[in-house]
């Protein structure tokens, strides 16, 4: 019997009309995998240097629920360069007024429970109070030990950088809560979990990786027959 021809299918059709393996497209597809995943890599260091976090704000998240008609949103900026945190905030409709508004860090799973106020107290410093609906922005500086609730620092090693690493760990985590209290809901008329969104660079990096996937399979040689 005659000895068949070897062939590479992994950059050329075999000749004489031979079927070509699954190796081709497979190993087109994991160069492409590897580009992405390179270009996400070079992108990483500049992207780590900041995280935003989102939260939708309703008397339903609260622990236990209440009925308030009140909404909001809050996003917090965490620049790890800078060591600041940025507080934004909009709330309307809400049954009661205002009183204090905190986060809170860290509940002992992710989004569910209660823990304690980790942040400046008795309030976010320039918090609208008395009022039924208003928005909110300001940054704080991480390193100073005003920005934190000084329980807080001493449950996480008594120094700012313990309590500044158990924070963000804590919204990491999806363990910490964004809480707008008011004068009829002492422990909170409405509150929200915060999470991770991710960057824009992070979906364009993403769309370029699932378009080199796309473009590899779209490149598989036609079969001869």
């Amino acid at each position: 019997m005659a000895e068949q021809a070897a062939f590479d299918y992994t950059e050329t059709p075999p000749p004489g009309g031979a079927t070509a393996t699954s190796k081709e497209p497979q190993m087109m597809i994991a160069r492409a995998l590897a580009i992405a995943c390179l270009a996400c890599a070079a992108a990483l260091p500049a992207a780590a240097a900041e995280i935003v976090y989102y939260a939708d704000l309703s008397g339903a998240a609260e622990s236990p629920p209440n009925a308030s008609p009140g909404t909001g949103w809050t996003r917090v900026t965490i620049d790890f360069d800078a060591v600041t945190m940025r507080v934004e905030a909009s709330f309307a409709d809400l049954l009661g007024v205002t009183t204090v508004a905190h986060i809170h860090c860290c509940t002992a799973s992710p989004d569910s429970g209660t823990a304690g106020v980790a942040t400046q107290t008795p309030t976010f410093g320039g918090f609208p109070i008395g009022v039924t609906s208003g928005s909110y922005d300001n940054t704080f500086d991480m390193t100073q030990a005003s920005s934190y609730n000084a329980a807080f620092i001493t449950a996480n090693g008594g120094t700012v950088d313990g309590a500044f690493s158990a924070l963000t760990m804590g919204m990491a985590g999806s363990m910490a809560y964004m809480n707008i209290h008011t004068d009829l809901f002492g422990a909170g008329e409405i509150r929200g979990f915060l999470h991770a969104v991710p960057e824009p660079e992070t979906y364009a990096l993403m769309l370029l990786g699932l378009a080199a996937v796309g473009a590899a399979a779209r490149r598989r040689p036609g079969r001869s027959g």
